[in-house]
């Protein structure tokens, strides 16, 4: 258990790619000695929190960490990645007193309500409706979902989910082409499937493919967007068109499931790179592109997260409080 020379806090957002881990010494502490960790160098997250904390030369009395996989028990085992590992071990491991583990974009959707609007862009629509639920989606590595509902007394219940595994929302010839060749190779074709860094890097490929055009240059998701931004590549492009555009559907369909007058969020490492091209691309169209509620969406505002640092440590933070 926790030692009296144990204090503070360890914070993680851990991603397929990525693990960014912080330190705060308490509750209203600001969030810092942040250190993002390549999870490929690291065999386990254990390790990766020894190498942060070696470093650091602190050991915490507690500990959030979120996380790019759904958890429903002790056993928490990542999507986009092997690592692995049993909550009440690391718990025992680091001597912690408090434990918190949660889907990383249940996180993200706790910083919301505490994000400046210095560090978002919106794209489209009006002013949020009070006290509405607001939508929470962004592609990474994967894609992931979540949300706030209100919960009657002035606060917020997230929503912790699998939202980017949904069936993928092809609404044109070309997209039903790339939807055909994901179900050959994988057996279902998911939202994020296409809606994703990993997704893009595929769509692409696919296109290459369907066209017959040359696709080695392509080995990353930011080749294509390289190549798309500046215009080199015409399948490169497309594919960032039908990026955009399948992530417009899905969070349409968020809103209207969820009743988002609140609002939707963008967050993920994808987008917030497109700069200002996001705004003029397919997704607010497709986004919109629901039929005889076209005119409900239309007034819903939409914001690009573009916080320089994880806003999903935040939120971390306060799953100590949450109705997580």
């Amino acid at each position: 258990m926790s030692s009296p020379s144990n204090r503070g806090r360890l914070l993680a957002d851990v991603g397929g790619t990525n693990a960014r881990l912080a330190w705060q010494e308490g509750s209203d502490a600001p969030i810092e000695h942040i250190r993002v960790l390549p999870v490929a160098d690291h065999a386990s997250l254990q390790a990766a929190i020894r190498v942060y904390l070696d470093g650091l030369g602190r050991q915490p009395a507690e500990a959030a960490i979120a996380m790019a996989n759904p958890v429903t028990g002790d056993r928490v085992s990542m999507t986009n990645h092997h690592w692995s590992f049993s909550q009440a071990a690391l718990r025992e491991e680091f001597g912690l007193s408090a434990l918190r583990v949660l889907n990383d974009f249940t996180a993200l959707a706790l910083a919301l309500p505490h994000l400046p609007a210095h560090e978002l862009r919106q794209v489209g629509g009006g002013e949020p409706v009070p006290g509405t639920a607001i939508a929470l989606l962004g592609a990474g590595t994967g894609l992931g979902v979540s949300g706030l509902l209100p919960d009657g007394a002035g606060g917020w219940v997230p929503i912790s989910g699998e939202g980017g595994h949904v069936t993928l929302p092809a609404a044109t010839a070309r997209e039903r082409r790339v939807m055909d060749a994901l179900v050959a190779r994988h057996g279902h074709a998911s939202a994020e499937r296409v809606a994703s860094g990993t997704g893009l890097l595929e769509t692409c490929q696919i296109l290459c493919e369907a066209d017959r055009a040359d696709a080695s240059a392509f080995t990353s998701a930011a080749a294509v967007t390289e190549a798309a931004l500046e215009g080199r590549h015409p399948q490169a492009l497309e594919a960032l068109q039908i990026f955009c555009a399948v992530l417009g559907s899905v969070a349409g369909n968020l809103a209207l499931t969820l009743g988002a007058l609140g609002g939707v969020y963008i967050g993920g490492g994808v987008v917030p790179r497109l700069g200002t091209w996001f705004d003029t691309s397919p997704f607010r169209e497709r986004f919109e592109a629901k039929g005889r509620f076209e005119g409900y969406l239309s007034g819903v505002p939409i914001w690009v997260i573009t916080s320089p640092q994880s806003p999903a440590l935040l939120g971390a933070s306060h799953a100590f409080d949450a109705r997580a």
